[in-house]
């Protein structure tokens, strides 16, 4: 179907209901093995990424506000003892799978889609029995439900101040999770609705500890609108499409073919990406390359006189802290991401903590760095320039980097990322049999074997 011609509100009456009508109809064996396979591979990546973030300080935090306040503890935190019931365990996987900025990336809308959806589903397979294939296939359609409705309003809803991460993901969860309890047609509908009407996530909290609240609420909101539904719970059948509905009030672009045109052959799942570096994407060319110029230049890193960056705009909106006084604020200076992979060989979590953000070599090197914005550097490139003492230079493009689509990483890597930041949380016997299976996923009788491999007891 094709419905460019369909995208004023006057004329669009059917996205929602159309949308509803794949999802409930979808059966696992129809979403084809490599989109499986990138589905677990996505699956794999979260578990990672929630263990690693489970003893980060938000998340202490965080359980400490909802512990009183929490009902029957039938579901597990992530890489700690805690249990609470569903819906908070879906909120702080959620806060724990994001906070150290280390999880997937759909490049086209830079969405990060797993934490809204996994969080959900693994906190419901606690409390319900959910085979391990049926748990991936959810995972599936979730994270292609949330990136196809980013599509249809990025880039000017993001542009507007949205995190789309927290905006959309709301709706990858709703579904998901309304996919496993077996939400008819107009009851999915309903769950979009309710998922529509929890929409939220500012970009101004970048660097702060409410961006991870984002996908963690996200993750709650959407279970919480599947679970109001299947007790019949209504709201508008076109909650996408309408004149007052998501699309028109949170964005100034509406291309709801983004959302329906070649459903079940174009896969936005199979396109998910996977951090090799624990900070906002767009440093992740210049960490690349940083990196590269440590390994040649040695210890003449500590000749360097100043280090020029030429890269795209969107960078320096995003990541553009000058000096940043926290481990989250880090995450958003390409200064200091630039100085710590020069100095110190790290882009990964060891390398965004408060106490490496104001060591007096980094923060040294960090304002020898300068940042400049052109407009025809693709926002995946840089140019660097370091200039050493004795007036020699080295330059470095990096056309893409490590960690993107054309340069992804493969299942070695992955390994390697998921040992390295859940080791020092669970330890390394746990984290072998974690991660063993959570790549058995689609093998397991109840999938709630992996939530509970990884809890400390």
């Amino acid at each position: 179907m094709n419905l460019h011609s369909r995208n004023a509100p006057s004329q669009t009456t059917a996205v929602t209901a159309e949308l509803c009508q794949w999802i409930v109809g979808l059966k696992g064996s129809d979403i084809p093995a490599e989109v499986r396979r990138e589905g677990l591979r996505t699956f794999v990546n979260w578990v990672g990424c929630a263990v690693g973030g489970a003893r980060h300080e938000t998340v202490d935090r965080a359980l400490a506000a909802v512990l009183p306040f929490s009902g029957p503890a039938s579901s597990t935190v992530l890489g700690r003892g805690e249990r609470l019931d569903a819906l908070h365990a879906a909120l702080i996987n959620g806060i724990s799978s994001h906070v150290l900025d280390y999880d997937d990336t759909h490049l086209k809308t830079i969405i990060h889609p797993a934490g809204p959806v996994a969080s959900a589903l693994v906190a419901l397979s606690e409390h319900r029995t959910i085979r391990g294939y049926d748990l991936l296939t959810a995972l599936i359609i979730g994270v292609e439900v949330e990136c196809r409705i980013g599509n249809a309003v990025y880039p000017a809803h993001y542009d507007r101040g949205w995190h789309i991460t927290g905006t959309t993901g709301v709706f990858g969860a709703a579904v998901a999770v309304g996919k496993i309890l077996g939400l008819d047609e107009r009851q999915m509908a309903w769950a979009i609705g309710l998922a529509a009407t929890q929409s939220a996530g500012l970009r101004e909290m970048f660097g702060t500890m409410t961006k991870s609240f984002h996908p963690g609420r996200a993750a709650q909101n959407g279970m919480f609108a599947a679970l109001l539904a299947e007790a019949g719970y209504d709201s508008s059948l076109r909650a996408l499409e309408a004149p007052r509905g998501f699309a028109n009030v949170m964005s100034d672009k509406q291309d709801y073919a983004e959302i329906l045109d070649d459903l079940g052959t174009r896969w936005e799942a199979a396109l998910n990406s996977y951090k090799p570096f624990a900070c906002g994407i767009v440093i992740h060319p210049t960490i690349d390359g940083c990196l590269q110029i440590g390994e040649e230049i040695g210890d003449r890193v500590h000749e360097i006189e100043k280090v020029e960056l030429t890269t795209h705009p969107l960078v320096l909106e995003l990541t553009g802290k000058r000096g940043p006084k926290t481990g989250l604020e880090g995450k958003f200076s390409v200064y200091h991401s630039a100085a710590s992979a020069l100095l110190r060989g790290d882009g990964a979590p060891t390398a965004f903590t408060d106490e490496v953000v104001n060591l007096p070599e980094i923060v040294a090197l960090r304002d020898r760095v300068v940042a400049v914005a052109d407009a025809n550097c693709h926002e995946a490139s840089v140019d660097i320039k370091v200039t050493f003492s004795d007036g020699s230079t080295l330059k470095k493009h990096v056309e893409r980097a490590i960690g993107s689509r054309e340069r992804p990483l493969s299942d070695e890597e992955l390994d390697r990322k998921f040992r390295v930041q859940s080791a020092l949380v669970i330890g390394e016997a746990r984290t072998e049999a974690l991660l063993q299976t959570s790549w058995r996923l689609e093998s397991l009788a109840e999938s709630c074997e992996v939530a509970r491999a990884s809890a400390v007891r």
